[in-house]
């Protein structure tokens, strides 16, 4: 637990080696956004721009938001994973990846983008039994920064 707010939790995602992989999610057992109160609707919002300042805190170049996931039996949940600038250089380095270039519009601006980051993180930091080394601070070491702010 990072932190806990009236209607939100904050936690790092429990199989993620990458540090600062926020989770937040809703206190109410609702699958949906329809089914949260309008107080714990305009919670939200600044609490994921406060997840997303203190991931900026962690150096993180850019962060992804998103809410993913169709199962039952778990409350409606966001992810908050942070892309530092070593995530995105060993992403460009791993020539399994390149294969995505082949999906893109060649006329488009040449780069990846956070469809393809946020693929690499969860294969390379959340399924893989040996992830790629962490140059910087731990998944320890980030929740216990992270539970130091002020949220």
């Amino acid at each position: 637990m990072i932190f806990e707010a009236e209607h939100w939790l904050i936690t790092h995602r429990l199989n993620s080696a990458l540090p600062g992989y926020l989770m937040v999610g809703a206190r109410t057992e609702t699958p949906d956004l329809s089914g949260l109160s309008t107080e714990a609707l305009c919670d939200l919002g600044p609490l994921l721009a406060k997840a997303q300042t203190a991931l900026r805190g962690l150096a993180a170049r850019r962060v992804y938001i998103g809410r993913y996931g169709h199962d039952s039996g778990w409350p409606v949940h966001f992810h908050v994973i942070p892309i530092y600038p070593w995530v995105e250089e060993l992403f460009w380095s791993d020539a399994r990846y390149r294969a995505l270039e082949a999906f893109a519009d060649p006329s488009m601006e040449p780069g990846t983008d956070g469809a393809e980051l946020t693929l690499f993180v969860w294969r390379e930091f959340c399924e893989r039994r040996d992830p790629p080394p962490i140059p910087g601070p731990s998944v320890a070491e980030a929740i216990s920064q992270l539970r130091k702010l002020k949220w």
